[in-house]
């Protein structure tokens, strides 16, 4: 699929982010907390993105291939990714 100009567009929001030793994740509801040894860090994302913990990965789903959803998906993978490493 490609983007505007015809280059390839970013498919960031499907990558999985991955859960370093001594750092926790918790999800509850829209609400992820991450607990490291830097402290802790609490974010409510947007109400129709899922994030799950699986097999030392967080991964962040979207409900549909719309416009908002693809936009949304990116934005909240790049911020908990962000929580993630910068509680390391």
């Amino acid at each position: 699929m490609c983007g505007k100009g015809g280059k390839q567009m970013s498919r960031i929001g499907r990558n999985p982010i991955e859960i370093p030793a001594g750092v926790e994740v918790k999800i509850k509801g829209n609400s992820i907390e991450v607990k490291g040894p830097l402290g802790t860090l609490i974010r409510e994302i947007h109400p129709e993105m899922k994030a799950e913990v699986s097999d030392g990965a967080i991964l962040i789903t979207r409900p549909s291939d719309s416009k908002i959803h693809r936009s949304l998906h990116g934005l909240t993978r790049s911020l908990v990714a962000n929580m993630v490493e910068g509680d390391n």
